[in-house]
Order: structure tokens, then C-alpha cells, then sequence
């Protein structure tokens, strides 16, 4: 595409160079600048991308832009007023605005965006709509499974992986929308169908420093919607930002909940270590909704996919149909095998309020014991810490605090952090990870239950300066087989 062509997208502030060059690829991490790349430098918390534009305009660059000027020599200099917007406006016209020609879902909220999206793309799929998805866990591209570096991709990948998932023959997309994807931009020119908030409670206040500055940007999924879509908001109004939130839109919102008000209203929840059953009344007609999976919130969860779904026009009933059949998520109360007296569950429940969603869970099931491990990742919002600590110390019979991703920080500082929240003395520190999971299924006794919260499905730990495989659903098992098998009678 010829440099003119692409900058026709944005407004710079001053061009010095030729337009008529032919740009092969954009990329803003210069190590992946190729021959007659254009290279966006962005300004990073910790590095100005301006400092490497020298060493990509070395690797073939042929044209740079950013926020600053500097003499580009054999590359042509562009000036934007704002670095991030200008990256997802010439992503979005170098890829042909992929966007435009898919259903796309977006998902906001604390907790509960991971499950909602693999619940409406099972769904969307059920009913012949293929589906692409891009999350936490990974992204899938057609047949392909991806790692996903960050929920929300910077706005160049994600337009490049929304052309990927159009040319693999898919229809629609489902994605989770971050906060901070909404801070920066990267969904800019992602027209949604429809957008899904699930919940809000403390996390990321490191990035945001207020829960008000949380609320207003997740608001920013919402207040976008309207374009020629005309998407619909999708509102959870048993959560009070929710509520608030569906108050302040002017168009037309679908709303969930077990309120009496909602759109689409549960009721009469039924739940054992299968999976969970309830009502569903939307529209003048009830539904008896199965779900192989337990949790109240996954009852929310799922009540948001079947609204989503609704909106892309999906029947209710091919909707609710298809749930009983729906996969299992990765890290999210997934089971961990082992035919033994007690269970093991690894949840990534990494805020105070998705722990108590996950320990409440627990509890309803009648466990002699309730057993959790759990940390803090380093270099996050401290705040919430002694808050997971207090849920803990409320709804354990025992703890055991271990490290999370320490990263920058001393483990044992994050544990001290969080035994503040600690009270009733019903708890040990363990600092090493792969030492707490196998502590606590030596110590498991008939009819106990084991979370492992806070990393859920991820396969590696953060340390300062490396980082390590480690997953907690494999380390479990390891614990399971080293464990005696208990005797009956």
C-alpha cells in the first residue's frame, strides 16, 4: 500500500519525505521492522519508542512516525498528535478494516469476561455462526490456537489477527476488552455488535488509581457503541456499576441478572459437583438452562452469552440448548483429575471478589475442609492484597499463602502484604509454589476441597529477572500420584 494512500487515514501534524513509497508492513517493536516497514514509535511506561527508530529505520524502515521529530535520513518522517491513535488508524487501513465484515462481541468487566466468551463462542458455533476468539487464555484463529500475550492485542495485532480469523472463513469474533486496551486505543475502529459488561470490583488501581477511573474506562466500550452497527450493551444490573452504568447510556440495553427488572432474569439455581441448572425467563418464556459448570457467577456468566447471543439474532432456545454442552474453560474451577476421597480445583481468581465468588462456590458444595493456596502477583495493585487476604481468612478452614508471579518484587514482601488481611491464625506460609500445592494435597483428607487460585491457566511463573514453565493443574497431579491412596473404611 502506498505511504500516501495509508497516512489519507490520519491527520499528521508534518510529513518530511517522499509519500510515494510502497509499505510492506507496519510494526511498532523495531525488532520486527522489516525491508519498506513503516514504524510507529509509541511511548511506553518504560521506554520512548522514538529512541529505536534510528535502529529501525537501520533494518530496512521506510518511513517512521511518532510523536517527536528527528531527521530521518533515508526514511520519511511523520509527525502524529498522538502516537497510539495514529497506530490503530493505519492498522485499521492497512488490513481493510476487518471489523466491518464480522459479528464482533466485546467483553468488559473484573471478573467473568474469560468464561462469557467461551460460553457465546460455543454458542455461536452451535447455532453454524464460526467464530473466532481472541482472550486471557489464547486467541483462536480458525482451527489455529494461539498464545495470547494480552487479553486485548495492541491495535496492529488485533486488526491483523481480525483479518486472519475473516480469511479463515469466520463470521464472527468474540474478545475481551481490557481497560487498558480501552485506555489506549486498541480497539479504536472496532465497530461492535454488541458489548457484554460482567462486573466490577478493585483490581488494576496500580494503572488506573481509582476505582472511579476503573468505571470510566470500561465505560468507554459502551459510549463507543452506536456506529453503523448500532450495537447493543449487554449489562449485568445485579452489580451496582452495572446498574449505574446501563442509567447513563441513552440507547436501547439488554440487561441480565436475578433481578426482576433484567431482560434476561434467572432463578431457582440448582448446582452439585456436575455442573449447575436454573431458570431462565426472557421474552414471556422460561427455559431450564444446564451448565456443566458450578458457580453462581457462572450463572451470570452464561446469562450474559445467551443476551449476547440473542443480539446477534440466535434463538434463546438454540442458545440454551447448546450450553449444556458447553467445554470446559481452562483455569476457571477446572477439576484437576484424580480418583480420590477429596477434590482439587484450580481457579485463576486473582482479585478479593473472585475469590469469595469461588470460595462461596466451594462451600455450597459441603466440603469437610476448604483448603486454599493462593498469592499475589509483584509489581500489581498492592492495595488489594490484604483484601484477598481478609476473603481468605473469612472462607478458608485453612490457607496456605505461597508466591504468585513475585516478579520484581520479593516474594515474602507480597506475603506480608497479605497476611495483614490474615486474622485468625488458620493459615501457613509456604513461599515456594510447586512446595504449597503439594503440601496442601499431603495434608487433604475425605470429603476436602483444594483451590488452587490466582494463576488458573497460565504455564509459566514471573520471577525478576526469568521466567519459569509452571502450571498448576500439572503440579497437582504430580501431588495426586505422590499422595498415598487413601483406605477405605
Amino acid at each position: 500500500m502506498l505511504l500516501k494512500t495509508l497516512l489519507s487515514s490520519i491527520k499528521p501534524v508534518r510529513v518530511e519525505g517522499s509519500l510515494e513509497r510502497e509499505i510492506a508492513g507496519i510494526a511498532y517493536d523495531s525488532r520486527r521492522v522489516k525491508k519498506d516497514f513503516l514504524f510507529v514509535a509509541l511511548r511506553g511506561e518504560k521506554a520512548d519508542g522514538e529512541s529505536f527508530a534510528a535502529g529501525a529505520i537501520d533494518q530496512g524502515a521506510a518511513a517512521v512516525a511518532g510523536e517527536s521529530f528527528s531527521p530521518g535520513g533515508r526514511a520519511t518522517r511523520i509527525v502524529v498528535e498522538n502516537a497510539r491513535a495514529a497506530l490503530a488508524d493505519l492498522a485499521a487501513a492497512f488490513y481493510k478494516r476487518p471489523a466491518d465484515h464480522l459479528k464482533v462481541v466485546g467483553i468488559t468487566g473484573t471478573n467473568g469476561k474469560t468464561t462469557t466468551a467461551f460460553l457465546l463462542k460455543h454458542i455461536c458455533e452451535s447455532a453454524l455462526l464460526r467464530c473466532g476468539l481472541l482472550g486471557t487464555v489464547r486467541y483462536e484463529v480458525g482451527e489455529r490456537r494461539l498464545p495470547a500475550p494480552r487479553t486485548t492485542p495492541e491495535s496492529l495485532d488485533l486488526q491483523e489477527l481480525l483479518h486472519q480469523i475473516r480469511s479463515a472463513g469466520c463470521k464472527a469474533v468474540v474478545m475481551e476488552v481490557s481497560s487498558h486496551a480501552l485506555m489506549q486505543e486498541r480497539v479504536r475502529h472496532i465497530d461492535f455488535d454488541a458489548a457484554i459488561f460482567t462486573n466490577l470490583t478493585q483490581d488494576h488501581l496500580d494503572y488506573h488509581k481509582s476505582m472511579e477511573s476503573y468505571f470510566e474506562a470500561k465505560t468507554r466500550l459502551f459510549t463507543g457503541l452506536g456506529g453503523k452497527k448500532r450495537g447493543r450493551a449487554i449489562i449485568n444490573i445485579d452489580d451496582r456499576y452495572g446498574a449505574k452504568l446501563a442509567a447513563m447510556l441513552p440507547g436501547p440495553v439488554l440487561t441480565f441478572g436475578v433481578h426482576q427488572k433484567a431482560d434476561f432474569r434467572a432463578s431457582n439455581l440448582r448446582m452439585d459437583f456436575s455442573g449447575a441448572s436454573y431458570q431462565l425467563d426472557t421474552h414471556e418464556k422460561s427455559y431450564l438452562v444446564r451448565l456443566p459448570l458450578i458457580g453462581r457467577f457462572n450463572m451470570y456468566n452464561s446469562l450474559g452469552a445467551v443476551a449476547a447471543a440473542s443480539a446477534l439474532g440466535i434463538d434463546v432456545r438454540t442458545a440454551v440448548l447448546s450450553l449444556a454442552g458447553a467445554p470446559p474453560v481452562p483455569g476457571r474451577l477446572e477439576p484437576v483429575p484424580g480418583k480420590r476421597q477429596f477434590k482439587v480445583f484450580v481457579d485463576y481468581a486473582h482479585t478479593g471478589d473472585a475469590l469469595v465468588n469461588v470460595m462461596r462456590t466451594l462451600r455450597d458444595l459441603s466440603p469437610n475442609r476448604l483448603i486454599v493456596v493462593f498469592g499475589c502477583g509483584g509489581n500489581r495493585d498492592r492495595a488489594k492484597r490484604p483484601l484477598m487476604g481478609a476473603a481468605v481468612d473469612e472462607l478458608a478452614d485453612w490457607a496456605i499463602v505461597t508466591s504468585d508471579n513475585p516478579r520484581g518484587e520479593a516474594p515474602e514482601a507480597i506475603i506480608s502484604d497479605i497476611e495483614r488481611g490474615l486474622t485468625k491464625r488458620n493459615h501457613e506460609v509456604v513461599v515456594d509454589r510447586r512446595a504449597a500445592i503439594f503440601h496442601a494435597i499431603s495434608m487433604a483428607k475425605p470429603r476436602d476441597i483444594i483451590l488452587i487460585a490466582g494463576k488458573g491457566h497460565e504455564a509459566y511463573q514471573e520471577f525478576a529477572d526469568h521466567i519459569v514453565p509452571f502450571d498448576d493443574v500439572s503440579v497437582a497431579r504430580e501431588a495426586l500420584e505422590a499422595k498415598p491412596v487413601e483406605m477405605k473404611g
